[in-house]
């Protein structure tokens, strides 16, 4: 991978312009098709470890990430820390209008086990931060302190607003600007471009 981190990213998954909801309800002109990321697990693996390297400092327990994206990379960051791995599971209620209205769960086995343990929680890329937050909240049901959000790739700033207003930090490998709507403010909308619904695609 060449240049920039965050552009070696983007020459592993497929990128799309257009008019597109996201399935934290925002709008934006950009959509990552991520299904490839992991596909060949060597040319992302230097990444990995580097985002596992930032992470060390904070001394988790286990790592968390939704899945699916976020799942194969918390496992492989996991191994890297030797600490304990889990996933959350993506739940969408049956209204599709609204904000962050997907819920992420884990699994029934997986509960027992996260009580009074650090974790860290990851996710291959972060926009609003939709899937991170459901994973941070579905361990703090659970008795888990989430301590530290990480990621192999960071688009704008509303996902990292949301953690840095609980007081949980957010690392990157890599940061990229990145703009999101409300569908109130969206200017696309105003001027009337079709728009594509890719939650049923996506877990940012």
């Amino acid at each position: 991978m060449g240049g920039k981190p965050g552009e070696g990213l983007l020459e592993l998954v497929a990128a799309r312009q257009g008019h597109f909801r996201l399935e934290s309800g925002h709008h934006s002109t950009l959509w990552l098709d991520l299904d490839t990321l992991f596909a060949q697990p060597s040319r992302i693996r230097p990444l990995v470890e580097q985002l596992a390297q930032t992470l060390r400092p904070y001394e988790p327990a286990g790592v968390c990430g939704p899945l699916v994206g976020g799942a194969f990379l918390a496992q492989m960051v996991a191994a890297l820390l030797a600490v304990e791995f889990c996933f959350t599971e993506r739940v969408m209620p049956a209204e599709r209008d609204g904000m962050y209205r997907p819920r992420y769960r884990l699994p029934r086995g997986l509960r027992d086990r996260v009580g009074g343990k650090r974790f860290a929680i990851v996710d291959d890329v972060i926009s609003a931060g939709s899937a991170a937050g459901g994973c941070y909240a579905e361990l703090q049901t659970h008795g888990a302190d989430p301590i530290v959000v990480g990621a192999l790739l960071l688009l704008g700033s509303v996902g990292r607003s949301f953690f840095s207003g609980q007081g949980v930090p957010v690392e990157s490998v890599a940061r990229l600007p990145y703009e999101l709507w409300t569908p109130e403010k969206c200017p696309l909308c105003a001027s009337q471009m079709p728009l594509e619904d890719v939650t049923s695609d996506t877990h940012r």
